[in-house]
């Protein structure tokens, strides 16, 4: 594999390099370019400059005949962008491996709605105002869209930006995270290979928060994709341009409703892999399981039992099920929030200890407090907690409770638990009977709350980047 990865800001140069090294043992894997306020706005005046002119517009067919030879590009480089991802990221290789399905079989659905979204028809002639008049709506690109992605899936989060974008025929900037810029930027050269003109998408690590700051407040900037920490984001939001539209995605804290009549067995296998999934890096992840006291201390222990039969390490090996945290950082974090938690009266059931500087164990908690720390903020890490209820209202109250609401889930046989729970719960999905990680790329995906704005998923996304333009004809021969 390369290991220097240079600037993709066509005209623009580079202020300096990063190094990109292995979450899991800080191995070096590359150097990538960075870019200063200077090459920001060579990006912005570039991208700008293709909109601000029509003619220089791509055509749907020449947005599908790229979106088409760059996921067979990604489907011949498959192994290679599985490894890339989990060298950098840290997700396991198997995890790994199904991102890359993801983000192959998104580029495709990218296709898909280019081919099936569509205006339509306003009526007319149905009052006097009305009369002899015929409207109808198509659709245009919106402008130039800034993206700032995350670490925790760098190539099928930056396929959520950049393909949406590419297939609504805007230009689009994309600045990676800086911990996993090397999937994004592969993908960026398979568009450019597939054909897409260099200047239809641009891909820049920042030099400072001030330059990344400049590419998303900027007033040629029409829309605004986020994904990352909802401190930062609502704060991006805040300082967007008059007219500057945005999508954000935070995280949650997800809760699940696990009633006594649950099959254990179905329930324990979901929460225990949507919990310890990336080492728990997912801003869906399973975290706060409310159990009917009758069955919580069983489930806890055979959650626990799932988590210590999980292999943790090296995530480029094929039977690791863990890998590490993105940062060292982020481990003693964890590691400070579960001790809390335990000096607050939780149980520990197992785990609660780092393997290493980069690797915490999975860890299931019994009944922290409410006032704990990891009760009340996104863990993102390999933590479970377990939380006794006797009463389902207390419980749904409970996991209504906190400021951030996403995806949720309830566990049980009887119908009617379920429908009481999708109705109570505040969240933007409930899941019935599976876990609250489930996500195919063509459904809504919505942070409520501090937890996000917008709509996320591939043809919502799509659906944002452009705009519907009415035209509306007035003739006597209608």
């Amino acid at each position: 594999m390369s290991d220097h990865f240079k600037l993709l800001v066509p005209g623009a140069t580079a202020a300096g390099t990063v190094n990109v090294t292995a979450p899991y043992d800080g191995a070096h894997i590359a150097t990538i370019e960075t870019g200063d306020a200077s090459a920001v706005e060579t990006a912005l005046a570039t991208a700008h400059k293709l909109f601000a002119d029509k003619k220089n517009w791509l055509s749907a067919q020449q947005r599908i005949n790229v979106l088409e030879k760059a996921a067979d590009i990604m489907q011949s480089r498959f192994d290679e962008l599985a490894i890339e991802a989990a060298r950098e990221g840290g997700k396991p290789l198997a995890d790994s491996k199904v991102e890359v399905a993801r983000a192959i079989d998104g580029m495709k659905n990218c296709v898909e709605v280019i081919r099936s979204e569509h205006g339509e028809e306003i009526p007319m002639r149905r009052n006097a105002a009305s009369m002899n008049r015929l409207a109808f709506t198509t659709r245009e690109p919106i402008g130039v869209v800034a993206a700032v992605s995350a670490f925790n899936h760098p190539l099928n989060l930056a396929v959520h930006q950049i393909g949406p974008a590419v297939a609504a025929g805007c230009p689009v900037i994309i600045k990676p995270a800086e911990d996993t810029p090397l999937s994004c930027f592969r993908l960026i050269n398979i568009l450019y290979e597939a054909g897409l003109p260099e200047g239809w998408c641009q891909g820049i690590v920042t030099t400072d928060h001030e330059a990344a700051e400049k590419l998303v407040t900027d007033p040629r900037v029409g829309f605004f994709s986020f994904i990352g920490s909802a401190r930062v984001g609502w704060m991006l939001r805040s300082k967007l341009a008059n007219g500057t539209r945005c999508a954000l995605e935070h995280g949650g804290v997800a809760p699940v409703i696990v009633a006594q009549d649950a099959s254990i067995d179905n329930t324990v296998a979901a929460l225990a892999k949507a919990g310890f999934y990336h080492a728990g890096q997912v801003c869906v992840s399973v975290q706060r399981v409310y159990a009917e006291k009758s069955i919580a201390r069983t489930l806890a222990e055979k959650i626990a039992e799932a988590g210590n039969n999980m292999k943790v390490g090296d995530p480029t090996l094929a039977d690791t099920d863990i890998g590490p945290l993105i940062r060292h950082t982020e481990t003693e974090r964890i590691d400070k929030w579960v001790k809390e938690s335990i000096d607050k009266g939780a149980e520990l059931i197992t785990g609660g200890e780092k393997i290493s500087d980069s690797c915490y164990q999975a860890t299931v908690l019994l009944n922290p407090p409410d006032d704990a720390i990891i009760s009340q903020n996104e863990v993102f890490g390999p933590v479970i907690c377990v939380y006794e209820y006797e009463d389902i209202d207390d419980a749904i109250a409970r996991a209504n409770g906190l400021d951030v609401a996403f995806q949720a889930a309830v566990f049980s046989s009887n119908i009617d638990t379920c429908m009481h729970a999708f109705n109570q719960l505040e969240a933007s999905a409930v899941m019935v009977n599976d876990h609250t990680a489930f996500r195919v790329d063509w459904m809504p995906f919505a942070g409520l709350k501090h937890s996000g704005y917008g709509v996320g998923g591939i043809p919502h996304t799509f659906r944002d980047m452009q705009i519907e333009k009415m035209m509306l004809i007035h003739s006597p021969a209608l």
